[in-house]
């Protein structure tokens, strides 16, 4: 029988591996703490003691005294550091002296809200207080519902639910808007984009039903490490906030591993699969009895690896012990699955990023990462599974061969000596703005003088007039519609008309699963694409455009589908520019033309193009926000054919360098490549939001522009292929050195 090796035996084999491209490693940290305040309870108190509580993080301890002062916070420390308590307690403590205080808890996910819950009632137990604290979601039943609404101390709820079915009924929340002293929003780093910039408006709603009920709440925020929690918490929530970020929480030393798995084509650059690399490193540490997640980006991949894992480990340590944990499982096997970590029965998970936001499974003490999560801080937040309070803990990111991956693992200063990014929302997107005004205006009248946060809106009024929405009598706007406005509004998407996404997989119950804003859907829902929902593959059988329905059913290929867009873009208006020697860099309002011409099949495992068809559909025009690069001075020797290849090359880099830069999703902002531009006939690159109106992702690559660059030139130079490969400027290039000949282009901007 082999002996088991511990943790620090296996980090050490670890270290002589010829795959480690970067070892990174966190000092241990002490715990800092301070005396409970004497204001506290003594039931509360009591039961803190009970959970072996004496003393505050010195994080919690400022959270209590600053809010328990009406003012509100946004705190801002690692996961697993005990932000829960930095609103749990002042909450607790107003009811507790007052019981008609209420508070509104809102949480992103109903699976984070239901964890919250059990928390929660486990300390009111311990307290043996009659306080009442209630989930609120899609799942409560309505004779619960009547019972929250009049008697719920705590009402726990998601953003969806709020805008759809508090505000506009609430009239019969009397009693929480009466007597609401507290609004607390948990996980804000994930309000951004356009869901962020949706949720800024819902609370500018909220704010103005309290304000006709005389309540004005405080807010207490919690949020992973991002660049801008104060400046996010402020936009949000319309209301000045106080930055708490001294995190007193303790933690083990750390080491962070990136793992670059070896070359298996030269000529493509293309590695061994990152699959593969997690199975074998996961089962080394599972064999060793050492608890362990894995992390992967969607619900397929997460049953692959765990499938491999279990039959990997099945003789030494049991099948039993690795689980899976995903969107899509019912909430008692969550909560079996999360107390099983707790308590060490199950040695490993493997989950999207599902148990990357606060649901408590303890701590582990190694954390894998199929490919990087996307940004800066959502990495932080899937780091911070592992790392008991003591002792050591290993994070491994094993890189797949996409381009964002291979320029994380080549450029470990990026990620390491940048504070993580920046989340940006625009809540004054004119579409946006114009359904929340319209939800605002029929759950109260709209006086003239009245500000929407702090907008004068009388111009969307008056247009919402002449629509025959609103009806005017002297100063004050009424409802006079007969729709129910919320229903028609997803706080997912800024383009009105969404595409709704049928499940025909099961005749005898077909479902809808989602929607999509239309100008996303010509390319993820076109006729035989393979959309991806919570990681489960679905084949579309048919998008009926007119009526705005995409059937789809489930399928399991081995590839995904990617549509080539005809795009013609037309600058509306330029609102600032850059002047360089060689080039200008613009930022202004642009018309998009969109039309999808085909769509490519390319293989899961190696991105090999094996099949294409043809789209039909018609043009859509999209106006948005854009920066584009115009060159001016490229050698006439390159030739058009050339030039238009070197742009294809540097957009691909560009379509994944921003993203990380700016914080959002892939298919948030497009990069566009134009070999003679309609207004100038230079070659240029536009990169735009893909959103009606924009969301300032665009601008944000305006104000930091050669930093994208840089970063863009970085990516080409360090690749290790020869000259061009699909990790880099997508291909070589024939009869040119593409790699250097892209290099030189971006030098001239």
């Amino acid at each position: 029988m082999n002996k088991k090796k511990s943790l620090l035996e296996l980090i050490e084999d670890l270290r002589k591996n010829e795959n480690i491209a970067n070892w990174y490693e966190m000092p241990p940290q002490e715990a800092k703490t301070r005396p409970i305040p004497e204001s506290v309870d003594p039931r509360i108190r009591q039961a803190l003691n009970k959970r072996g509580i004496s003393e505050l993080y010195t994080h919690q301890e400022t959270a209590f005294r600053t809010v328990t002062d009406k003012q509100n916070i946004v705190a801002v420390t690692p996961t697993a550091s005990g932000k829960t308590l930095c609103y749990n307690l002042p909450v607790l403590q107003a009811i507790a002296a007052d019981d008609t205080s209420r508070a509104l808890y809102l949480f992103p996910t109903k699976a984070l809200a239901q964890d919250q819950k059990s928390e929660l009632t486990e300390i009111i137990d311990e307290m043996g207080i009659d306080i009442k604290s209630y989930t609120y979601d899609g799942d409560t039943s309505p004779t619960i519902r009547q019972i929250v609404r009049l008697a719920g101390h705590i009402v726990i709820t998601n953003p969806d639910m709020l805008h759809s079915a508090i505000l506009p009924h609430h009239t019969k929340w009397v009693s929480l808007f009466e007597n609401l002293k507290f609004i607390v929003i948990d996980e804000l780093h994930t309000y951004r984009g356009v869901f962020g910039s949706h949720v800024a408006n819902v609370i500018r709603r909220l704010k103005r039903i309290c304000k006709f009920y005389g309540s004005n709440p405080t807010f207490i925020c919690t949020s992973a490490t991002i660049a801008n929690p104060k400046e996010l918490a402020e936009q949000l929530t319309g209301s000045p906030m106080r930055l708490i970020d001294d995190n007193g929480a303790p933690r083990g030393r750390k080491h962070f591993v990136f793992y670059n798995p070896p070359i298996v084509n030269a000529p493509l650059n293309i590695r061994k699969s990152a699959t593969v690399e997690v199975n074998n490193l996961a089962k080394e540490f599972l064999r060793n009895k050492i608890q362990t997640i894995v992390f992967a980006r969607s619900r397929v991949r997460v049953e692959i690896i765990l499938s491999h894992i279990q039959e990997l480990v099945k003789n030494e340590i049991g099948s039993k012990s690795i689980r899976g944990y995903r969107g899509g499982y019912l909430p008692k096997q969550r909560r079996e699955i999360e107390r099983g970590l707790r308590e060490g029965e199950i040695l490993g998970v493997v989950s999207t990023n599902a148990l990357e936001l606060g649901v408590d499974i303890g701590q582990l003490q190694v954390c894998v990462m199929t490919g990087y999560p996307g940004s800066i801080a959502s990495t932080w937040q899937q780091a911070g599974r592992a790392g008991r309070r003591h002792g050591e803990a290993l994070i491994i990111m094993v890189a797949s061969s996409t381009p964002i991956d291979q320029y994380i693992v080549q450029n470990p200063e990026y990620f390491f000596d940048r504070s993580p990014e920046q989340a940006r929302i625009n809540p004054d997107n004119l579409i946006i703005l114009i359904d929340h005004v319209r939800c605002a205006a029929y759950e109260l009248p709209f006086k003239t003088t009245e500000e929407f946060g702090t907008l004068d809106v009388t111009d969307i009024l008056e247009y919402l007039q002449e629509e025959r929405v609103l009806h005017r009598n002297q100063d004050t706007f009424y409802w006079s519609a007969q729709s129910f406005p919320a229903s028609e509004v997803s706080l997912r998407s800024a383009s009105q008309e969404n595409v709704v996404i049928v499940d025909q997989s099961n005749i005898a119950a077909v479902k809808i699963i989602g929607e999509m804003d239309r100008f996303s859907a010509m390319t993820l829902l076109h006729d035989e694409a393979i959309y991806l929902h919570e990681g489960v593959q679905f084949q579309v059988e048919k998008l009926d455009w007119e009526h705005k329905k995409a059937y789809v059913r489930e399928v399991d290929v081995e590839y995904y589908t990617d549509a080539n867009l005809a795009v013609n873009l037309k600058v509306l208006e330029i609102d600032r520019t850059s002047e360089r020697e060689k080039a200008a860099v613009n930022y202004g309002d642009v018309a998009v033309n969109i039309i999808p011409t085909i769509f490519k099949k390319i293989k899961l495992t190696t991105f090999e193009n094996i099949g294409s068809g043809p789209i039909h559909l018609p043009e859509e025009e999209l106006h948005t926000s854009a920066t584009w690069l115009e060159l001016k001075a490229v050698d006439n020797e390159i030739g058009a054919k050339t030039l238009e290849q070197l742009l294809l090359g540097i957009a691909n880099v560009l379509q994944h360098i921003v993203p990380v830069m700016v914080m959002c999703d892939r298919s948030d902002i497009h990069v566009a490549p134009q070999i003679k531009a309609a207004q100038t006939g230079l070659p240029t690159i536009f990169i735009y939001d893909h959103y009606p109106g924009g969301i300032g992702l665009a601008e944000d690559v305006y104000k930091r522009f050669d930093e994208v660059r840089d970063a863009a030139k970085n990516l080409i130079r360090k690749c290790p292929c020869k000259d061009g490969c699909p990790a880099c400027i997508g291909m070589e290039i024939t009869g040119i050195n593409g790699k250097q000949q892209s290099v030189q282009l971006l030098n001239l901007i």
